[in-house]
């Protein structure tokens, strides 16, 4: 790569920080105390280039973090910014576009908005160019990230899958996780990996078995994008901050995850993934859809991993009428759709699962 490109791209990621920085002001104290003070702990580690294996310094990561805190307070009502390059300016969420211009040069790009309307900005190297002509993204190492650094979204026609923010997650799972070192399904799936002997190596193990389970689940996404198009969308940005957020996130979670990810589990055939899946479904998802636990703890008992296929084939048509339901109470009363979806969510009991009656 030309010594112009390189300048190009280290002046990109400082405005990508930037708009970064400016988002992270106005969502970072989203997050309850310990769980903030653990991303920014992190934060820390992923801005000076540290391993996980290295031990931070008390003292000089609490004046990093009051003055990343000023930073942000400076940043308060600052707007995002345009992207420089060459001699185009870009919206910052001219996802696309920005992508044609960068992805001949090896490096990949995303700007949009995620849980509760956060966006979301981040700038990486292109790590698989295999997969761009199917409209996946996969980024590796990363220029510019903000706080929490989700590691996949879908945006468009385009799916981005963070290789390095993947990793950071698992590790932050694996830290809380040893905690307790909790019976559970995500210490089942870490017990899959030496992490006892050797981190960095079942951190990069677990990391592409998992990046394939990640990538499976937007692909759903993708498909229910699809079905409904933008009125999905629409839908969700009048309910951030609102309970029923949770719930038809978590409705087109499961759809998607029907479509593709539990067919997927079956002929994987992997024990890591189905923990893994099963450790990483949000408080909402299990709430409304309790049966999964029972699938999960069948397929312990037996090791047949057709039970998630034939999950799947009830789960589609559920899950997308559940869909179609808000969809429709929200065209009818728009944002003051809210409260309607929650009582209808609260009126709702799961049906007898046919799985559970198959296998019981």
């Amino acid at each position: 790569m030309g010594k112009v490109v390189s300048m190009q791209i280290q002046a990109l990621a400082e405005q990508v920080q930037r708009n970064c920085h400016i988002s992270d002001a106005r969502h970072g104290s989203d997050y309850g105390l310990c769980t903030y003070l653990m991303k920014m702990r992190e934060y820390y580690r992923w801005e000076r280039g540290l391993a996980f294996t290295d031990v931070l310094d008390k003292d000089q990561v609490g004046n990093w973090l009051t003055e990343r805190e000023q930073l942000w307070h400076s940043l308060d009502e600052a707007e995002f910014s345009d992207l420089q390059i060459g001699e185009t300016a870009y919206d910052p969420f001219a996802v696309e576009e920005i992508n044609q211009a960068l992805n001949p040069w090896g490096y990949v790009y995303s700007g949009g908005l995620g849980s509760s309307g956060r966006p979301h900005f981040f700038l990486a190297e292109l790590h698989e160019e295999s997969l761009r002509n199917e409209g996946v993204l996969v980024a590796g190492r990363e220029l510019a990230r903000d706080l929490a650094s989700p590691p996949a979204m879908n945006q468009g026609k385009l799916i981005f899958v963070r290789k390095e923010s993947l990793r950071r997650m698992l590790w932050e799972k694996l830290e809380s996780w040893r905690w307790s070192r909790a019976d559970n399904a995500l210490g089942r799936a870490f017990a899959c990996y030496d992490f006892e002997h050797n981190l960095e190596r079942a951190l990069d193990q677990i990391t592409m078995d998992e990046l394939s389970l990640v990538l499976l689940h937007e692909r759903g996404e993708k498909q229910v994008g699809e079905l409904f198009g933008d009125a999905w969308n629409e839908m969700v940005l009048d309910l951030v901050f609102t309970p029923a957020e949770l719930i038809v996130r978590a409705i087109r979670d499961h759809l998607a995850d029907c479509l593709v990810t539990l067919p997927a589990l079956h002929e994987m055939g992997r024990d890591s993934s189905v923990h893994f899946y099963i450790g990483n479904l949000t408080g909402m998802r299990k709430s409304i859809y309790p049966e999964m636990l029972d699938h999960y703890e069948r397929w312990r008992e037996r090791g047949d991993f057709s039970v998630f296929t034939q999950a799947a084939e009830v789960g589609r048509g559920r899950w997308q009428t559940l869909a179609e339901q808000v969809l429709a109470l929200h065209k009818q009363q728009g944002s003051g759709a809210a409260q309607a979806i929650k009582a209808l969510f609260d009126a709702t009991e799961p049906a007898a699962d046919p799985v559970c009656q198959r296998n019981g």
